[in-house]
């Protein structure tokens, strides 16, 4: 079938909720340079939406993404793993709906995100060595300290395809659902996190990615803890939890 619609990877902002679609069904939304300069292009203009506090990762067909186009391997004009980082220190909390294969760099891609929800239909494999390709620094780290280093040698060394299930056992996937359930848990799981008090949320989002890395910067941790214990929201959530009431938080 010939694609003849929208192939590079899209964005829609509508109020809290941002949400980046990948485009390339035809090609089991691999990404060339020219996707990653695009991708990155959504994530800067996301992260000046200061209202955006969910970002949804969602993709087109059969695959959610298979990685870098290797046709296009050293055009280099924006990198996997920059895109990658950007989107782990993106300012709202991320969101990977999962389908079908997660291959290559779009383990990583998803990896970057703070939920992964897929329905049985998921499966992974990194074939990095296979391919004689060293992975990058922060990817590396995102596979140790997310899924622990045995999963990450298992999947790195061996090149192994691994199923949902798995998936799930090792931490990959945060939450696994059927497919006719998994757009409600998306929704419900986004609702929950936009009635969050912003400045606790995408600060300690933030904190907690860094302190997994190793290396939070306590001066901005102790900054961001007094900014929230000065604003008006935990004035709000304390005097709507006295009087057993939906927080109205404005993130200020």
């Amino acid at each position: 079938m010939t694609n003849t619609g929208i192939t590079r990877p899209t964005l829609e902002i509508n109020g809290h909720l941002a949400i980046i679609t990948l485009n390339k069904a035809h090609k089991a939304n691999s990404l060339d340079s020219n996707d990653l300069l695009e991708l990155s292009r959504h994530i800067e203009t996301i992260n000046q939406h200061d209202d955006v506090l969910v970002l949804q990762v969602r993709s087109t067909g059969k695959y959610f993404c298979s990685g870098y186009d290797l046709r296009g391997f050293g055009e280099r004009k924006h990198s996997f793993e920059d895109v990658t980082n950007m989107l782990e220190d993106a300012r709202p909390v991320t969101i990977a709906v999962l389908n079908g294969g997660v291959y290559g760099g779009g383990t990583d891609l998803a990896l970057s995100c703070d939920f992964r929800i897929g329905n049985p239909s998921v499966n992974m494999f990194m074939p990095a060595a296979r391919l004689g390709l060293h992975f990058y620094e922060r990817g590396l780290k995102r596979y140790v300290t997310r899924l622990g280093l045995n999963a990450a040698k298992r999947l790195f060394l061996t090149a192994e395809k691994i199923d949902a299930e798995q998936m799930l056992n090792i931490g990959y996937l945060t939450h696994l659902v059927n497919i006719d359930q998994q757009e409600k848990v998306v929704g419900e799981l986004s609702y929950r996190l936009n009635q969050m008090a912003p400045l606790a949320l995408l600060g300690m989002k933030k904190h907690l990615n860094t302190i997994a890395r190793g290396c939070l910067d306590l001066d901005e941790l102790k900054n961001d803890i007094s900014i929230a214990a000065k604003s008006e929201d935990i004035k709000e959530g304390a005097l709507a939890w006295a009087e057993k009431r939906q927080p109205v938080f404005k993130g200020k």
